[in-house]
């Protein structure tokens, strides 16, 4: 054993880090937290929005099916980009593309103008994932990396608690254009990565190894669908995809639910969804840990199983304040399945493509979930129930293939991320 893995046992895990691993994380952080804000406000005033320009509401759920896809297109540019100039560059990008596009929609004349921009804040929302998680997971030890990758993902729910707040709070004064143009806001984090953020000392060695020994990796996209990683990468998809299908139907739909069949106002809507994004922030770090414990994938199994026998509670409750308790609860399961997303692909894949591939597998999952909102709407106008029905029988179906594309993937807690070249590519 080594000094350095002997000290490690000895030192409080969060001493373990250097400034510029903390710095790295930060930034990751901040951005995903951002980018959750300017998406998740979109789906608490889906509604809203339809009425003010007389559009039915599946031509507004078309719009955040739009944007979910866009973000396969800025997922792929901006791992390629990652994996070729370094995670700082399109980690800054993506975050000032998000923002201008949420204020321009904001600020839209019309329908058609609303739906263009926030199309286009689905390139800058996918672009800003792979960067930040390969920035992070790169440059953190693997000691506590599923602690750390909870807490990163799970800054998702602090950005949906923010945009749940701003609603509840600000909705009344200022209106759906007011809540979607405090989304430039976030454009000022660009000044503080620039600043403060180094590229992580593995990805700058991998690619010095690259140039050196003449093996470039110039369009790493198709290397993860060779077949000495094709199992892997299918697996990853199928875990991503049946991911993404679950939150968009449990939390991306709920507000509708309670807005239309329900006929909640904003305050009622808003306390379930923002306890049960604080819950789910709490969990993610929670089985974040229990991951670097007993494995990523159990500490992923073991709350979608949960999840799934707490779905019912809150979709037929027997009053509200059993919906928002249950609700709340599905924070800590469903809500906390997401934590391993960046840790877990980063470890399942090499350094020369790891951003491009984790970029791929995650946003090819926005792909599946983008059917989620029109088929689960349209589904909705035939049941006398509204959505009761449809929510719960995507999550219970999305919730099987969850587990099942877990246990054919494979385990990698503890694994330490090298700078070495793993896979062989044509000089």
């Amino acid at each position: 054993m080594s000094a350095s893995t002997a000290g490690a046992g000895v030192v409080p895990w969060w001493k373990e880090p250097t400034r510029d691993q903390w710095m790295a994380w930060i930034a990751a952080w901040l951005g995903w937290t951002l980018d959750a804000f300017d998406f998740t406000i979109f789906l608490l005033i889906m509604v809203p929005i339809s009425k003010y320009f007389g559009v039915p509401l599946l031509a507004v759920t078309a719009v955040f099916t739009i944007t979910l896809w866009m973000r396969l297109i800025g997922a792929t540019a901006a791992g390629w980009l990652a994996d070729r100039v370094g995670r700082k560059t399109p980690l800054m990008i993506s975050i000032a593309w998000y923002s201008v596009c949420n204020l321009l929609a904001g600020l839209s004349p019309s329908f058609f103008f609303l739906f263009l921009f926030r199309a286009l804040l689905g390139i800058g929302m996918g672009a800003e994932w792979p960067a930040g998680a390969a920035l992070a997971m790169e440059s953190w030890p693997p000691r506590s990396r599923g602690l750390m990758s909870g807490m990163l993902q799970g800054s998702w729910a602090l950005g949906f608690l923010l945009a749940s707040a701003a609603y509840g709070l600000l909705y009344a004064s200022i209106g759906w254009r007011g809540l979607l143009i405090l989304g430039v806001l976030p454009a000022l984090a660009v000044v503080w990565v620039r600043k403060y953020v180094n590229e992580p000392p593995v990805w700058l060695e991998n690619r010095k190894k690259q140039r050196e020994q003449g093996h470039e990796f110039r369009a790493p996209l198709f290397e993860i669908f060779r077949l000495r990683v094709l199992g892997n990468t299918i697996t990853a998809c199928l875990w991503m995809a049946s991911g993404f299908v679950i939150y968009y139907t449990v939390f991306g739909l709920f507000a509708v639910h309670l807005q239309r069949d329900l006929h909640f106002g904003p305050e009622a809507v808003a306390l379930p969804l923002a306890l049960t994004n604080v819950a789910t922030f709490v969990a993610s770090g929670i089985w974040g840990a229990v991951s670097d414990r007993i494995g990523r994938r159990w500490g992923m199994i073991i709350p979608a199983a949960l999840g799934l026998a707490v779905t019912p509670l809150y979709l037929f409750p027997g009053s509200y304040l059993m919906l928002v308790v249950a609700f709340t609860l599905q924070g800590f399961f469903l809500g906390a399945i997401y934590g391993q997303n960046p840790g877990y692909l980063s470890e399942r894949f090499p350094t020369e493509v790891r951003a491009t591939a984790a970029g791929f597998c995650y946003h090819q999952g926005a792909i599946w979930a983008g059917f989620a909102g029109p088929i689960l709407t349209a589904w909705a106008a035939t049941q006398a129930s509204g959505f009761v029905m449809p929510m719960l029988y995507t999550t219970l179906g999305a919730g099987v293939v969850f587990i099942g594309s877990l246990l054919l993937g494979p385990e990698t807690k503890g694994k330490v991320l090298v700078s070495d070249l793993t896979l062989v590519a044509e000089p």
